[in-house]
């Protein structure tokens, strides 16, 4: 096998690691210090290895002594912290889920009798196979890398941990040179010519122990932390409790220059280091260690925190447990992004999610937005327009002739069952035992404290049936709310929730002539009586089964056009209107008063400061949130309250209303702003302190003055919702 360090070929052999191959060819060091660039060599031949940190490709900080050597690998030497690489990293990222009953950690004796002895389902784990366990949680919760590639999360009934224990660098002046290595590595590599062994004992590998929240205590014999006490369901084994390692050898320090007897290699920390930390009156070991950055490094201190313990103690010349111990975290060995992402990444974690009508879309020149997960059009220009001037065309239409919007994004949750009026009318503050089918009504849902949630459109499509529609980045958390309610609190009510979002093609057909549009497409009866404002009708649409519904957010003669997904693009394409994007339906909708989920509300907003008091209902006995509107706080005259701004020129989003120019006090701040070809004037809408009492009074936004109006701008009385007269 050919493989590349630092530029230079060398040959290796199957089954070598990196650092193995780098040593038989001579190269004994090769790596740099982080902050003193010192000449650094291979100085472990496992997981705890301080100095041979390498780069691959995309995947930064992996130990030469944990790669396995393959033909043709590339390595670049690291100093203590990775590079970002233009190009993504492209290596395949698996992750597995696993449940046993019992879960070895560890294949040596201990791990191997272990094992043999468990009953059930057994997992047996061992680093040296390639299959690092780096995490230990609550309830028995384990996160294991297998051979760097493939993430497994472990839950297990019992967990045996065999970890066994760490050989203990010595400290001496220049510590740090290539050629020594711990005595373990020597042997293992065979005794390489030039190398040097110098060992000080065996360290308990307790950091599992640890993270599962595990006491550690100092154990004189053997000079380190050992696990002391009890976790329910894990169970310490072997040389990891200290039991038949060898007695540690006396410490002391040598003569010489602190400054140069390194504790830890990777952090370039020496003795000099504590020394200066405990001189700041620093006792505690962990106050010592974040003076001195030792352990902070990937190496977590596997090799440095032990010595860290015994260099303070002499200095002080205290018994080291004295000191106390510190604490391990997870990951026991660094564990990349890319790794946790796994297969989750790109349009796999956060999927492009495109409506059937897409393509035409496109094909119209149609510049997108990301609304959730959704490419919604923002606007339509036509040559030489900009945003400006198509928004403006695009509402000109929507308020003379006709257009037509993609109205596919809107959540859709389909609700059945005997139970469903109830349900509803637990779930949104207004009632629906008086909504006939066929008819449709406008409905909030608040959370616990009164706060406005979502809004949407709830169609009474059959006996016990309803579709209940929602704002589009509120699709999925407005199911996970109906089914935590329905699931955990009201699990006696007969209903059954589906999510019918993508089921379904909506087009919007809005304006004056929207109803003669239709006419030449659908026998449906489109007149004011016969099809009145918030029916739902149902029938063949450009030769599509439909179902229509008449209601408006725009102010104007409108609907909503409902067919089959697939015949989605079908449909638009037989619609001979103007498209429109969300930024002219924020025109729209905005001049007629109507406000937006999380643009116009933020989680503070109740449906009375929007002016909504009407939809919160006075029956019913209770509904979620209505506790909440008797509160003193919702009941404050002084709340925020949703008005209408009509500023001397255009004002940006998010701007702080004062009284006065340079007053601090802020009265509100601006949620929407437009400029409207209806009104021929900008204007906004804000959220402004005791606002509909101020009605009539002017205010500042960064200097520019504007006078606070009805939240409703246009068309108040509310004559063009039904179009011209037939």
């Amino acid at each position: 096998m050919r493989f590349t360090f630092s530029g230079t070929e060398y040959e290796g052999r199957e089954g070598e690691t990196l650092a193995a191959a780098l040593v038989r060819n001579g190269v004994l060091g090769g790596f740099r210090s982080l902050y003193r660039d010192r000449p650094r060599g291979v100085y472990t031949a496992g997981e705890e290895e301080p100095n041979a940190l390498v780069q691959i490709g995309a995947r930064p900080m992996l130990r030469a002594t944990l790669v396995e050597l393959e033909d043709g690998l590339v390595a670049e030497p690291l100093a203590g912290k990775g590079r970002l690489v233009a190009a993504p990293d492209d290596t395949r990222y698996d992750t597995m889920h696993a449940h046993c009953d019992v879960l070895v950690v560890g294949a040596g004796r201990s791990g191997l009798a272990a094992a043999e002895a468990a009953s059930g389902r057994v997992l047996h784990l061992d680093g040296g196979q390639g299959t690092w366990v780096v995490g230990l949680y609550d309830d028995n919760y384990a996160i294991a890398v297998e051979h760097g590639r493939r993430l497994w999360r472990i839950r297990a009934k019992r967990i045996v941990l065999a970890t066994g224990a760490i050989e203990r660098p010595a400290i001496f002046p220049d510590n740090d040179l290539p050629g020594l290595m711990l005595a373990g590595a020597f042997q293992r590599y065979g005794r390489p010519v030039g190398a040097t062994p110098v060992s000080a004992g065996w360290s308990p590998r307790v950091h599992l122990w640890s993270q599962a929240r595990g006491r550690l205590r100092w154990d004189d014999r053997t000079g380190a932390p050992v696990p002391d006490g009890e976790l329910r369901g894990i169970e310490c084994v072997g040389t990891l409790t200290g039991e038949g390692l060898p007695e540690a050898p006396a410490f002391a320090l040598p003569d010489g220059d602190e400054d140069a007897m390194f504790v830890d290699l990777e952090r370039d920390s020496t003795v000099a280091d504590v020394r200066r930390a405990i001189g700041a009156g620093l006792r505690s070991v962990e106050h010592v260690k974040r003076y001195t950055t030792i352990g902070t490094g990937s190496e977590q201190g596997k090799l440095a925190n032990v010595n860290a313990i015994r260099v303070a103690a002499e200095l002080l010349q205290v018994p080291p447990g004295e000191l106390g111990t510190t604490t391990f975290r997870p990951p026991y060995l660094p564990v990349s992004f890319a790794l946790v992402a796994g297969r989750q990444r790109g349009e796999l974690f956060d999927p492009v999610r495109v409506t059937p009508i897409h393509p035409a879309h496109v094909n119209s020149g149609a510049v997108f937005e990301d609304v959730g997960q959704w490419k919604r059009p923002r606007f339509f220009p036509r040559a030489g327009e900009d945003m400006d001037a198509a928004v403006r065309r695009e509402c000109a239409a929507a308020r003379e002739s006709v257009a037509k919007m993609d109205a596919t994004t809107l959540g859709k949750v389909d609700v059945q069952g005997p139970d469903a009026v109830e349900f509803l009318n637990r779930m949104y503050t207004n009632a629906f035992d008086s909504l006939a089918v066929g008819m449709c009504r406008y409905a909030v849902m608040c959370t616990l404290d009164g706060m406005v949630f979502d809004d949407g459109v709830v169609m009474h499509v059959g006996e016990q049936r309803f579709v209940c529609t929602t704002t589009t980045g509120n699709a999925a958390p407005v199911l996970a709310w109906m089914e935590e309610w329905l699931q955990t609190e009201w699990p006696e009510l007969r209903v059954w929730l589906t999510s019918v979002t993508e089921q379904w093609a909506t087009v919007a057909v809005v304006g004056p002539d929207s109803r003669a549009l239709l006419a030449g497409l659908t026998a449906i009866p489109l007149g004011r009586e016969a099809f009145p404002f918030m029916a739902i009708r149902e029938g063949a649409v450009a030769g599509i089964p439909a179902r229509v519904c008449r209601v408006s957010f725009s102010g104007e003669l409108a609907y909503e056009v409902n067919v089959d997904g697939r015949r989605g693009l079908e449909l638009w394409q037989a619609l001979d209107a103007t498209p429109y994007g969300t930024e002219t339906m924020h025109v729209l909708r905005a001049e007629k008063g109507y406000p937006i989920v999380g643009q116009d509300t933020d989680g503070t907003v109740t449906p009375q400061d929007l002016g909504m008091d009407w939809i919160v209902s006075k029956a019913k006995l209770d509904f979620i949130g209505k506790r909440s509107f008797s509160r003193a706080d919702t009941a404050r005259l002084d709340r925020k309250q949703l008005v209408g701004l009509l500023p001397a020129e255009r004002v940006p989003e998010g701007t702080q209303l004062v009284a006065e120019p340079g007053d601090a006090a802020m009265l509100g701040h601006v949620t929407s702003s437009y400029d409207s070809v209806a009104l021929g004037s900008p204007f906004a809408l804000a959220l402004v302190r005791s606002g509909r009492e101020r009605i009539g009074e002017i205010v500042y936004a960064d200097g520019i003055a504007a006078e606070i109006v009805d939240s409703v701008l246009y068309d108040p009385e509310g004559a063009r919702r039904d179009g011209r007269p037939a």
